[in-house]
């Protein structure tokens, strides 16, 4: 005679099955999202408007360090806890993008990177913001690669540097890149945010050559899916 298993409670085995928190909306990891997002203009205001007119650093510097920080914190809390959200996968690289970009603008407007930096960094991603919308129309997410993930915190990095106008570097003058008033001269003196921010335009634009890859791989299975599933004309 086989022992039959025990027979286990409905009531049991529901709640020892995971909490499902992709749907939520309001979560810690959510809520560090849109308070980093409500920080950014006060930032901005620091770095463009009071700076210049105080000669210090300390105040832009500082939101835009938390700002950083807390994208990492988010992330971190959310892989913890369990409760990684649909929404939070959306907003938190749009809050990012949005950092950077400010950071850019001002950074630009304080005289302190290049017009051409500007148009590359923000081309490179209005150009990935519209490959994801297209991919979102046909159901496909690319999720965030470890290149583009690297890239974030190599170009934020290095924004801290020019934010706080701090430390130099002295190296050898080696050429100018770029076309009349939108160049950038590699050498000279520099802060070391400049070098970080010119290795991250590189790993930027080789993020954006492995994202096209994966979305145009992505792009040709939802159409083949959506080809699949329509009926045949009669």
């Amino acid at each position: 005679m086989v022992a039959r298993p025990a027979r286990r409670d409905p009531k049991t085995a529901v709640q020892n099955l995971p909490v499902d928190h992709s749907r939520d909306v309001i979560s810690i990891p959510n809520v560090i999202t849109v308070l980093r997002l409500v920080l950014i203009p006060f930032f901005f205001w620091f770095l463009v408007f009071e700076a210049p007119s105080s000669g210090r650093n300390d105040a832009a510097f500082g939101l835009f360090t938390i700002c950083a920080g807390t994208d990492w914190l988010d992330g971190l809390i959310a892989r913890a806890t369990g409760t990684v959200t649909a929404i939070g996968k959306i907003i938190d690289p749009l809050v990012d993008r949005l950092l950077i970009a400010s950071a850019l603008l001002g950074l630009y407007l304080v005289g302190r990177v290049s017009l051409l930096l500007l148009l590359v960094l923000v081309g490179r991603d209005v150009y990935l913001l519209y490959g994801a919308w297209v991919l979102e129309r046909h159901g496909r997410r690319i999720p965030v690669t470890w290149l583009g993930k690297a890239t974030t915190a190599v170009l934020l990095a290095g924004f801290a540097s020019l934010i706080w106008d701090f430390p130099g570097v002295s190296t050898p003058v080696l050429g100018t890149i770029g076309l009349g008033s939108a160049h950038v001269t590699i050498g000279g003196e520099h802060l070391l945010g400049f070098y970080l921010v010119v290795a991250g335009v590189v790993m930027s634009l080789s993020a954006a050559v492995q994202y096209t890859f994966i979305a145009r791989r992505a792009y040709r299975e939802a159409l083949a899916e959506q080809a699949a599933l329509t009926p045949p004309k009669p």
